[in-house]
């Protein structure tokens, strides 16, 4: 019966501790909020993936990245494309710098340009690096 209220002593002040520090941190990041009640570092670091992220890319008109060619496929479904049109996607992406790849799928929805739905998993992924 010792041991048990022994383990239950150190739980339960393991989970306070646990508490308090958190609590430190949220109230230390909330502090420092930038826009939507994200810090500026989490702001900055927003992949611009979710739902619920506030990256908002500043874009005021079309930006072309050597890729008019693509405007001929504005307003097209994303899986309507053939094998051929993915690849002059595919083209263009993996000839971007790192620092444009998000830009470049941002500029494609300003232009009403849909990617396809093969490429827009290898778009996210190359968005992170």
């Amino acid at each position: 019966m010792t041991g048990a209220l022994i383990i239950l002593a150190v739980t339960l002040l393991t989970g306070l501790l646990l508490f308090i520090t958190h609590r430190k941190d949220a109230d230390t990041a909330n502090s420092t909020t930038d826009t939507g009640g994200e810090s500026s570092a989490e702001a900055e670091e927003c992949c611009g993936r979710h739902a619920v992220c506030d990256k908002v890319m500043p874009l005021t008109g079309p930006i072309y990245f050597d890729d008019e060619e693509l405007d001929r496929f504005a307003g097209r479904e994303p899986d309507s494309y053939t094998p051929e049109e993915t690849e002059e996607f595919r083209k263009v992406l993996y000839t971007l710098l790192p620092s444009d790849v998000y830009p470049w799928g941002a500029s494609l929805t300003v232009r009403d340009i849909a990617l396809p739905t093969e490429l827009r998993d290898e778009w996210i992924m190359l968005c992170d690096n």
